[in-house]
């Protein structure tokens, strides 16, 4: 059973814009959508470029290195789809953003 961590406070991640944040030792990119969170890798797998820096359009997120793109609401790369980043589950309890690890 996954358990849930706490990897950010709702008001770190204004609506429109990302974050990387730290689960467990792993980089995490994480979104907000007009107040609802996703979670993916933050590692763009082209380059290695932090998708958390990345400009968000919709549920998409542009890599800040090279542009590739991906779908935040499933990790799925809209460049290459033969890619797939892992998307985490989130939950927001209170003032906390937590995903499953």
């Amino acid at each position: 059973m996954a358990e849930f961590v706490t990897i950010s406070q709702a008001g770190d991640v204004p609506p429109g814009e990302g974050r990387v944040v730290e689960a467990n030792g792993k980089e995490i990119a994480l979104f907000n959508v007009n107040g609802i969170f996703h979670a993916i890798d933050n590692t763009c797998a082209h380059r290695g470029g932090p998708l958390g820096e990345g400009a968000l359009n919709g549920t998409s997120v542009i890599c800040p290195w090279h542009s590739w793109s991906y779908d935040i609401t499933s990790g799925e790369c809209l460049t290459n789809s033969e890619i797939c980043l892992e998307k985490y589950e989130v939950t927001v309890e209170g003032e906390e953003v937590k995903i499953a690890v």
